[in-house]
């Protein structure tokens, strides 16, 4: 029985493009964007219970308007994958949105004030991120946050020992590469943003060239 098909925007080389820009993103907003991780929204939602629980209302929009970001980076998602007239695939489209959004941020002094609205724009640009590459060789992943892609690989490691199916220590090694790549992602995103600081984000278009290039091989 022949293998299905890979779809390119599914391919491990685009996966650890992807990665190696979430790990930079987190790394950036950490070191010069008042120490915030902005892929994940776990920590904003905890922190709008925080902020709720010591009676400081107003302080929730510092942690909502983030998550508001990132929920409105997936509906758009979901609009343009269903309405897209462009001579660009979707997804393409999407990478250059993404591209465009981090040469804005770039742009954006390192400020209190203009810090929240580049966490907002990293956040919404790994919602896009997120929401449209979401498998890898046929494995639901993630390129902007790892738990997700720990979890599956360790389970896929326990089941490889527990029913000698050492078929899936291929899938074990694909999880792990992954989260090497977005920790070198986060590597090269803390050495270049203590040099270049904010215009740091700069770098991040080269390997967004590259997945671009990638996904005019789709199908």
């Amino acid at each position: 029985m022949s293998q299905k098909k890979i779809q390119m925007s599914e391919s491990f080389a685009l996966a650890i493009l992807l990665a190696i820009v979430g790990g930079f993103l987190d790394a950036y907003t950490y070191i010069c964007r008042d120490h915030v991780f902005a892929n994940a929204q776990t920590g904003n939602i905890v922190q709008v219970g925080i902020t709720l629980a010591n009676g400081n209302w107003l302080g929730t929009l510092r942690y909502i308007i983030p998550i508001l970001s990132f929920f409105v980076g997936v509906l758009i998602v979901m609009y343009v994958r269903d309405h897209n007239r462009t001579p660009l695939h979707w997804r393409q489209l999407i990478l250059v949105a993404e591209s465009i959004i981090f040469i804005i941020v770039a742009f954006l002094p390192i400020d209190k004030n203009f810090n929240m609205l580049a966490n907002v724009l990293v956040s919404f640009s790994c919602a896009l991120q997120a929401e449209t590459f979401s498998k890898v060789l046929g494995k639901p992943f993630s390129s902007v946050m790892c738990t997700g892609n720990l979890k599956s690989g360790t389970e896929h490691l326990y089941h490889a020992l527990k029913d000698h199916d050492y078929s899936r220590l291929y899938k074990v090694k694909d999880y792990f590469l992954v989260i090497l790549f977005f920790i070198i992602g986060a590597f090269l995103g803390t050495i270049l943003t203590a040099r270049m600081q904010e215009k740091s984000i700069l770098c991040t278009l080269v390997v967004m060239i590259g997945a671009v290039g990638l996904m005019f091989r789709e199908n």
